[in-house]
């Protein structure tokens, strides 16, 4: 179906509305008696917004950082995802069975594996022969297991890649060619019509009325789009295919484009109108917008026959809208309801290309670079709620969190409280203390991204609610695939609950899983292994663990406090202090020096907490936290 029937406009915080009514393919061939599994390769295409409808088995468990990084791009190999689909389909290949098996390569990063690293000059290309080896290992497998001849395939793709064609690499924003025309090609059982080719053009919608034909099964009434037998046999005398792309409109705060084709002609709809011949011009290059005046207007009025109107989020979901107002946000953006003139994206190409650059330095790890050169494009461009979220992420990465909550405000209220920018400002809320925004930017996330109820759990541990972040954390835990986070989470609340071996055992566990990944996902674990050594007494393996945490946070003031404390109570005083001193050296901010105040006078020291909050006072003198001690 198109986007202005199911109502999905973009990849991420959205979910799908009429789950129960829509015609989905796998719960069709599941009333008639096949199993059905699918196994996806990426985040967007987590099963809980309503794609996981009508399949026994869904496997969407894909290790994301969603706290601090792009959800668009976590991903998981496709070898990996492969490994999952023969495992299931072997348990099932003696009956009747659809398997969707869906794969990310190539996609950003471009990163292939061996040997196709090595063999090709350009990512690209290396992912794209790194895909060619996934199918053809599933193919040979079907041949071993005698179902290839008889089976029905149909291996297709949702958009193409720029390449720089138009002046931009990826894709999204745009709905020129490279990006519309994809595969589709379609094996037959016992190989018929092998090597065929369909003239007429082509539309996604023509897959499922293709399988179920070919099933002998009834299309749905009004299911959009033919067989593709029907479109080689008895073709239509006209076909046109829409498109359309909101990501310009939601991501950025320009236009949305619409476009239609009426082979040979495109016409794109948007601010500055364009007409192409895809025939004598097929890269597009030659805008006949202005020579062929009747056509652009015939299929402009085409294009009118198309439902485009885009409700604004707070419109969609009014405790969403609740929530923004309450933490002081208006509760809309621009970009979602279009108010004003909206510009083109083609005229802001060159802004694209600078956010790309800054993206590709966050990717590599020049968070620096990344977050200055973000600086200078959203001087220029407020409205890029990407350019807000990365830029949020590149100050989390730099230790500098109270500069990220800022930019991942700027991106909440301009993308309306959506989920992967609530998300990450929830984390860095929490890192600064600030626990009720943080609970409240957390449950905006929660309906759509499983993770935040990990950072719910966290929070209510925070809180001392210990009942109550069981019940995230159990959610957290039964979808956290390869997350390492809700186990030390985990270990967190069973040290509070005086479980003190099971939390050590936890933070283990949680170490041996994050083996070779990026050391910053195991933030908190050493700080909950340490106190759960020193309760139960072992005060070296306690100092080790507290070191460790500094060496991997030296922003985690639970770490210093918690060292600080252990020192005095084996009564190394002048290492007590040191620590101190270095906490609010390293951290020169109130929350720091509350901290070393609160645990001077926890030591008794009431003479060093009283200098200590005296400075503070001098230098903050109109801090509320301060103030208070």
């Amino acid at each position: 179906m198109l986007p202005p029937e199911h109502g999905v406009r973009d990849n991420l915080g959205v979910k799908i509305e009429r789950v129960e009514t829509l015609p989905f393919l796998p719960r069709r061939l599941q009333e008639v008696g096949y199993r059905t599994a699918a196994m996806v390769s990426t985040f967007v295409l987590r099963g809980n917004g309503g794609l996981a409808t009508g399949f026994d088995f869904y496997d969407d468990k894909i290790a994301t950082d969603a706290v601090s990084a792009d959800l668009g791009s976590a991903q998981r190999p496709g070898g990996e995802t492969l490994e999952r689909a023969l495992a299931w389909a072997e348990g099932v290949r003696h009956g009747r069975f659809f398997l969707f098996f869906h794969i990310y390569e190539p996609h950003t990063p471009y990163s292939p594996p061996e040997p196709f690293a090595s063999r090709y000059p350009r990512a690209y290309d290396g992912e794209v022969a790194a895909s060619d080896a996934i199918v053809g290992e599933l193919l040979d497998r079907l041949r071993e297991w005698g179902l290839y001849d008889r089976a029905l395939i149909v291996l297709t793709s949702d958009h193409g890649e720029h390449l720089g064609d138009h002046g931009y690499q990826e894709h999204g924003p745009f709905l020129y060619r490279e990006a519309l025309q994809v595969p589709l090609l379609l094996k037959l059982p016992g190989g018929e019509r092998a090597g065929a080719a369909v003239d007429t053009p082509a539309r996604l919608e023509d897959v499922v009325p293709t399988v179920l034909a070919l099933l002998g099964r009834r299309p749905p009434a009004g299911l959009p789009g033919l067989s593709l037998l029907t479109l080689a046999d008895d073709p239509p005398a006209r076909r046109t295919i829409y498109g359309e792309t909101f990501y310009p409109r939601l991501h950025f705060g320009w236009s949305d484009l619409a476009s239609i084709v009426d082979f040979p002609l495109h016409y794109i709809h948007g601010p500055d109108p364009e007409l192409y011949h895809l025939v004598e011009d097929p890269g597009e290059t030659v805008n006949l917008v202005r020579r062929e005046r009747r056509a652009a207007r015939e299929l402009r009025d085409l294009l009118a026959e198309y439902d485009r109107e885009l409700p604004a989020p707070g419109e969609v979901d009014p405790e969403t809208r609740r929530r923004l107002a309450a933490l002081g946000y208006l509760g809309g953006s621009a970009a979602a309801t279009g108010d004003g003139p909206l510009p083109d994206p083609k005229a802001r190409a060159h802004v694209l290309e600078e956010v790309r650059v800054a993206f590709v330095a966050f990717r590599e790890g020049r968070y620096a670079e990344a977050a200055e050169q973000l600086e200078r494009v959203l001087a220029q461009e407020p409205g890029l709620i990407d350019g807000w979220e990365h830029l949020g992420h590149a100050r989390m990465r730099l230790g500098r969190v109270a500069e990220a909550v800022e930019a991942y405000r700027q991106a909440v209220e301009r993308s309306g409280g959506a989920a992967h920018v609530a998300l990450p400002a929830a984390a860095a809320l929490l890192r600064l203390g600030r626990l009720e925004e943080a609970r409240q930017h957390a449950e905006m996330a929660a309906p759509v991204i499983d993770a935040a109820h990990d950072l719910l759990a966290q929070i209510a541990l925070r809180q001392g609610r210990l009942e109550e972040a069981e019940e995230h954390l159990e959610r957290a835990l039964a979808t956290r695939a390869a997350r390492i986070e809700p186990l030390i989470t985990q270990a967190d609340l069973r040290y509070r609950q005086q479980r003190f071996g099971e939390a050590v055992a936890l933070a283990e566990q949680a170490e041996r899983e994050a083996a070779g990944r990026p050391t910053d996902l195991l933030r908190g674990l050493d700080l909950v292994r340490g106190r759960a050594h020193a309760a139960l007494g072992d005060a070296e393996a306690a100092e080790a663990a507290f070191r460790r945490e500094l060496e991997r946070a030296p922003d985690s003031l639970d770490a210093y406090t918690s060292l600080a404390y252990l020192y005095a109570v084996l009564g190394r005083g002048p290492e007590a202090g040191a620590t101190l001193r270095r906490m609010v050296e390293t951290n020169p901010r109130p929350a720091a020096y509350a901290a070393a105040v609160r645990t001077l006078r926890q030591m008794g020291d009431d003479r060093s907490a009283a200098r200590v909050l005296q400075q503070a006072r001098s230098r903050w003198p109109e801090n509320d936290e301060l103030a208070a001690l």
